[in-house]
This record gives C-alpha cells, structure tokens and sequence, in this order.
C-alpha cells in the first residue's frame, strides 16, 4: 500500500517525500492542478500524483484509498493580517476533511504536521517542552490559532480511533526552501533589507532533521502525543549575526522592543510596499519576535532518537542552495 504525503509541493513536504522515495516506499502525492512542481521535479517521475485538495473531502476520499501511511504536510503558513478564513479552510477544517477519510479509510497511521506556535511559550527564556499550556492567543496571530485547533481536530481522531501522532518542527532552515520561508530571513538580510532586529529569540531546526524527526514519529511516535522538532535556541541578534557572517552581509545593530512596534510598522508601510526593506516587518512578526520563542527538543531526542545540527551548519545549506540555484 502506498503512503500519501500531503504538501509535498512545500519545504518540509518535498524534502519528506525525496527521502521516503530514496528509502524505497510506494508515495503516493496529493497536489492540486495549479502547484507548481519545481520543488519535486527531481524525482516526481518516482511518485504517484493524485488530485485533489484538502479542501475538497471527494477528492480525498479518493486520495486515501489504497493508503496506508500519511504524512500531513500541507498547509498554509502565513503570519500577518486577513487571511483567517483561509488559514482556517486550510489549516482546520482541510486537517478535518483528511482525518475523517483516513478513518473512513482504515488508514494505519497519520503524523500530522504541525509547529510549536500550537505548543505555546513559558513567556521566559526557559524552553517550552510538549507539556506547555498553549497561550498565544493573546498575540491575535491567526496563524498560530490555527495550528492549535488543527491539533484538537488531531486529539478528536484519535479519540475515534485514528492513530495519529503530531510533530512540531521550530524554525526550519535548510536547501529547498524555495518559498522563502525561514529562508526569507536569509534573503533580506543578503539584500540589506532589514534595518533592525527583534528583541525576543526564536528556536531554530535543520530540514534534515525535520525529515528524520517525521520518518521516526511514524515508526516510533506513540499515538496521540507531539514531539518538538527542534534545535538550538537563538536570540534574533544572535540568529542575525550568524546568517550576516555567512552571507556577507554587514550585521544589524538595532534592537526594536514591543513597545515600538507598532511605531516602527507605521513608520515603514510604504517602504514594505515597495520592497525596499523586508515583508517581515509587520506587526504579528514583530510582535511575536519580541518573545522568546524556545523550545526544547529533548523529548524527540530520547523517544524518536532525534540529532540536532547547529545552526550554521543549516544556513550555509540554505545559502549555498540558493546561490546554486540563482535564487539570490
């Protein structure tokens, strides 16, 4: 039987089902017609395409027939304002929409996809584990609400009797990002577009590790729990620094607070609107990024024999993947 990977046009999605092919399982893609299909253009001859949407239940009830794994990776991941009904179409009722046909389908086992913005912060330095509280709300992040309901459309599953386990992967760095998610921050700081850095931190991961961590929570992940795909906490000063030296670009210096930024988001509309400095300069990123967004990996560690690269070692994958593909 096949296994269905979803996202598979996607970071983390493309480099899972790369790897799942070169370990020689039958995958099984779902994509929609108009996904662009760079991402798997080296090796989409080796996989099976089907149709469809998570989105569209019809199609998915087609998708999953004759599946026995899923990895649900697709999504959408967007940080900013007006777009809740679609993140929400997406990222919780499309999760919905493939759980009821995986039951419907008596699919063994489902790893859902999900991020550590549905975990939460200690609202310290001290690392949040799989334990934490969520309690983001309060940042009126849309983005970061959604990924918490997912994972409560994931507890309601397993409850049906799904078998379902949820990793959480950080902020993930590494070749193939090619739309510029983590690796915006790679690209505008290459280009001098970021004036300043945030005051908070951020827990950063390497795509090869994400892969292995989802590869081991389907092999085994005990049912219903999450694992924290993370690696090294950074402050953004630190994080800056470390791609500036990589990419030879000259640091920033400038820290911004909480209590500027609203300030600073006024002060650079047209600016961002004119591409002169970055599109992450609004106010949800900046606001999020003036927290400390650390995690501790320690469970994937010892449960799903998890191994953490360094940071450098991920950015300079990620830059050489861009140069190499002349998307710098």
């Amino acid at each position: 039987m096949d296994v269905l990977v979803t996202g598979a046009t996607g970071f983390i999605g493309s480099n899972l089902a790369r790897r799942l092919v070169e370990l020689g399982y039958p995958v099984r893609i779902l994509m929609r017609k108009t996904s662009s299909r760079r991402a798997i253009s080296d090796f989409e001859s080796r996989v099976k395409i089907v149709y469809g949407d998570i989105t569209d239940k019809a199609s998915l009830d087609e998708a999953t027939k004759g599946v026995s794994h899923i990895y649900h990776c697709a999504g959408k991941a967007y940080i900013g304002s007006g777009k809740r009904e679609q993140l929400y179409n997406i990222n919780v009722a499309g999760t919905r929409n493939l759980l009821d046909a995986a039951l419907k389908n008596s699919v063994s086992r489902v790893v859902y996809t999900s991020s550590v913005s549905a975990i939460g912060i200690t609202g310290t330095k001290e690392p949040a584990n799989e334990l934490q509280e969520w309690n983001l709300g309060d940042l009126k992040v849309d983005y970061y609400t959604s990924k918490h309901l997912a994972e409560l459309e994931v507890a309601e599953a397993v409850k049906k009797g799904l078998d379902c386990v949820i990793v959480n992967p950080s902020y993930v760095f590494g070749a193939g990002d090619i739309n510029f998610n983590a690796g915006m921050l790679i690209r505008d700081l290459y280009l001098r577009k970021v004036p300043v850095y945030p005051s908070g931190g951020v827990n950063v991961s390497d795509i090869e590790d994400v892969v292995d961590g989802h590869i081991a929570a389907m092999e085994k992940g005990r049912t219903g729990e999450r694992y924290i795909l993370g690696g090294k906490n950074l402050s953004y000063k630190e994080l800056f620094d470390i791609i500036c030296e990589i990419v030879g670009a000259p640091k920033v210096f400038v820290p911004i607070t909480e209590s500027i930024v609203k300030i600073f988001v006024a002060l650079t509309e047209n600016a961002r609107k004119i591409r002169r400095i970055t599109a992450l300069a609004n106010r949800e990123i900046l606001l999020s990024a003036t927290k400390y967004f650390y995690y501790t990996p320690q469970k994937a560690i010892q449960e799903l024999g998890l191994k953490v690269r360094q940071p450098e070692e991920s950015i300079v994958h990620a830059y050489e993947y861009y140069k190499m593909n002349h998307l710098l």
